[in-house]
């Protein structure tokens, strides 16, 4: 049995020591398709759920600009690898590169000569009030939220702007703006913000009483849905969340 408390207290103790992840022939790998992707932290976070689990699993970053996507995601199945995620800015465009569930995807699962494209970008909406939902962004990220959530209004500064907010009773923060508040969420109101670290948006919705659903928590949640479409188990959560909060 997986002593996950253990485990997170390891994550937490040890916050700026690399990780260190022995690659044997037998290991089976899923990488991070983006640029850049030196910042990211999902190879942090999937490699501490790995070794939790005792799997012979590694994560690796794949930088990819986007002349190379297509040999990218091609490459995948060549090289042996189970998956991988995709990250900005190329979540729609390897929607169209692979059999996908929706305009955007976010996890490719490898099967055979088959890439399946998924998306779990939106998990983390499981339990949040979602009857009138707004969405602030048009990139990959903000499209599949919008995927999910069809009926939300959607606002962008290359369309429908400023966002009108007062009614909705979720808004989705999906642009990449940290230093200005771009919209004023308050009580009632739930903001689920994809940056992170957070942002001022963020930081002000908090400050005037509204729920705020985090860059890391929308990370934890959509990585967990990704690892459990790569390995069929269930992620240690807590694990993924202590790996991921050592870095705030």
């Amino acid at each position: 049995m997986v002593d996950l408390a253990s485990a997170r207290r390891c994550a937490i103790e040890a916050p700026h020591t690399p990780d260190v992840t022995e690659i044997r022939a037998t290991t089976r790998l899923v990488g991070l398709i983006g640029w850049p992707v030196e910042h990211s932290l999902s190879p942090r976070m999937h490699n501490a759920a790995f070794a939790a689990l005792g799997l012979d699993w590694a994560y690796v970053p794949l930088p990819t600009t986007a002349g190379h996507l297509a040999d990218a995601v091609r490459g995948l199945s060549a090289l042996g690898f189970v998956g991988a995620n995709v990250t900005s800015p190329h979540k729609v465009a390897a929607a169209g590169l692979c059999e996908a569930d929706g305009p955007s995807v976010n996890t490719l699962v490898v099967a055979g000569d088959r890439i399946e494209g998924r998306s779990t970008d939106a998990a983390v909406l499981d339990g949040l009030p979602t009857h009138r939902p707004a969405i602030l962004g048009d990139g990959g990220a903000a499209t599949a939220f919008a995927h999910a959530l069809p009926h939300a209004s959607q606002f962008s500064r290359r369309g429908n702007w400023p966002p009108e907010t007062d009614e909705a009773d979720l808004i989705v923060n999906a642009t990449s703006v940290r230093d200005e508040v771009i919209v004023y969420v308050g009580v009632g109101q739930t903001l689920v913000d994809l940056p992170y670290p957070e942002t001022a948006t963020a930081e002000a919705a908090r400050q005037a009483g509204a729920t705020v659903i985090t860059g890391l928590d929308v990370l934890v949640a959509q990585g967990a849905a990704s690892f459990e479409l790569w390995t069929g188990l269930q992620a240690p959560v807590e694990v993924m969340r202590a790996a991921v909060s050592a870095e705030k």
